[in-house]
């Protein structure tokens, strides 16, 4: 079997089990058309990538059978409108409380992103600061190279941005994020390029102090 149908059967069994609930192996080979060994191939892969749970459950007849079910780590690889849900959340506010309240809700969520990470930022030298900045943001999605310039200098790219319908709509997102690399790096953070305004990187210059 080529990689690109073994790629769509796991899709497909993945979406069973979810529009389906607990299926068997004989229920999953017999709605694909494929035989049971070729479906225990792909059971197999998706438990060791933890997507999948199994459980034994009793029959009128004959030894129990094994059921499986979609663990909550697969729950990540369906479609979800939280950016959406957001938006609508944040238009909402915005009309009921005004621009203030939502420079504030910024704030307040640059203030916690701070206290969460600074202890990570501690003893370290920029470089490793720089470094640690970027494991942060790769950790929640953002994509992140960077690399020195010279001595005392550092692109920061970030190639894609999780919450970029958000961003396109209330730039307090960015500012916020540019405060917060400040703060974090105790540096001086110049963006030169963002995804929220039509580039295809947000890209940063990050300087010492002076």
């Amino acid at each position: 079997m080529n990689q690109t149908l073994e790629t769509s059967t796991r899709k497909v069994i993945l979406s069973m089990l979810k529009t389906q609930g607990p299926l068997s192996v004989q229920d999953m080979a017999k709605q694909l058309g494929i035989t049971e060994m070729a479906v225990r191939r792909h059971i197999h892969s998706m438990e060791k990538d933890d997507l999948l749970e199994a459980k034994l459950v009793r029959q009128a007849m004959g030894r129990p059978t094994s059921v499986y079910t979609l663990a909550p780590e697969a729950d990540e690889l369906f479609p979800k409108k939280y950016s959406q849900l957001t938006l609508d959340l944040l238009d909402e506010l915005l009309e009921d409380e005004g621009q203030d309240k939502i420079e504030r809700l910024f704030e307040g969520r640059q203030g916690k992103l701070e206290a969460r990470y600074q202890s990570r930022m501690q003893a370290k030298s920029l470089e490793e600061r720089v470094a640690e900045l970027a494991h942060i943001q790769n950790e929640n999605g953002y994509m992140v190279d960077w690399s020195a310039q010279g001595d005392d200098a550092y692109i920061f790219n970030e190639h894609n941005c999780p919450i970029a319908k958000v961003a396109n709509t209330f730039q307090q997102a960015c500012q916020c994020e540019l405060a917060l690399f400040r703060n974090l790096l105790d540096a001086q953070v110049e963006r030169t390029e963002c995804l929220a305004k039509g580039a295809n990187k947000c890209v940063y210059i990050i300087r010492q102090n002076k």
